[in-house]
C-alpha cells in the first residue's frame, strides 16, 4: 500500500512518535506499581531500559511492534522499502546487542512487545514480577 501522505507530512508525523513514556510503558508501569514493585526510570545502562530494578539487576524494555520488528504485527511501509528494511533490521540487531551487553554486566533483561501490554498489562507485570522476585532471592 502506497503512502497517502507527502514526504514532508510523513516526516512530521514520524517526528512526533514518542520514544519515552508511551501509553504502553505507562500501562505497564502502573501495573507494576499496583503490584508493589518500585522501579527506576533513568539509569545509565546500555539501551536505556524503560524500567529498571536496580537491586535485582533487572532491565525491562517495552518494544514497539513497528520499530522493533514484531513478527506478528510489524508491517513495513511499501514506500521507501529499502530504508525501512534497513532501519528495522538495525533496530533488531541493536536490541540483540544491548541484551547481550546487559547480560554480560550481570543484568537480567525482560523484553515485552507493545501488543502484549495492550492485551494485558497485568499479565506482563506478573511476568516482570516473577523475574524480579526470583532475582532478589538469588542475590540474598
Amino acid at each position: 500500500m502506497a503512502d497517502d501522505r507527502s514526504r514532508e507530512a510523513r516526516s512530521a508525523t514520524m517526528r512526533r512518535v514518542r520514544s519515552r513514556d508511551t501509553s504502553c510503558e505507562m500501562k505497564l508501569r502502573s501495573s507494576l506499581h499496583r503490584r508493589g514493585l518500585r522501579y527506576s526510570l533513568k539509569r545509565k545502562l546500555p539501551g536505556s531500559p524503560d524500567v529498571v530494578f536496580v537491586r535485582a539487576k533487572v532491565a525491562v524494555f517495552v518494544d514497539g511492534c513497528f520499530w522493533h520488528g514484531c513478527p506478528e504485527h510489524c508491517r513495513r511501509p511499501s514506500s521507501n522499502e529499502g530504508y525501512w528494511e534497513k532501519k528495522i533490521a538495525g533496530n533488531m540487531a541493536r536490541d540483540e546487542r544491548v541484551t547481550r551487553e546487559l547480560a554480560e554486566l550481570g543484568w537480567r533483561v525482560v523484553r515485552i512487545w507493545e501488543h502484549e501490554v495492550a492485551a494485558s498489562a497485568a499479565r506482563c507485570a506478573a511476568r516482570v514480577e516473577r523475574v524480579v522476585r526470583g532475582a532478589e532471592k538469588r542475590r540474598r
